[in-house]
C-alpha cells in the first residue's frame, strides 16, 4: 500500500473519531472539501505543512498519519 493511502485512510480514521465531517474539516482546515475527499481516497499527497496542520485540528501527533493500521 503507498504512502497515500496509508495517510489518506488514517486522515478519515481521525476524523471520524472526533465526529468531524469532511466539510467541517475542509472549513477548518481552508481547503475544498473535494481536496480533503481525494487526500483521504489516497489520490492527492498533503503538503507536511498540511499535515501539521491536520494534526493540531484533529489532536493528533503528524507522525501518526505515517502509521501502518495492524
Amino acid at each position: 500500500m503507498g504512502w497515500e493511502k496509508i495517510i489518506g485512510g488514517n486522515l478519515r480514521r481521525f476524523r471520524q473519531a472526533r465526529g468531524m465531517t469532511q466539510e467541517g474539516l475542509a472549513a477548518e482546515v481552508h481547503l475544498d472539501v473535494r481536496q480533503i475527499g481525494r487526500i483521504e481516497r489516497g489520490q492527492s499527497f498533503p503538503s507536511i505543512g498540511l499535515l501539521v496542520h491536520l494534526s493540531e485540528i484533529l489532536c493528533v501527533q503528524p507522525g501518526q498519519f505515517f502509521e501502518r493500521e495492524p
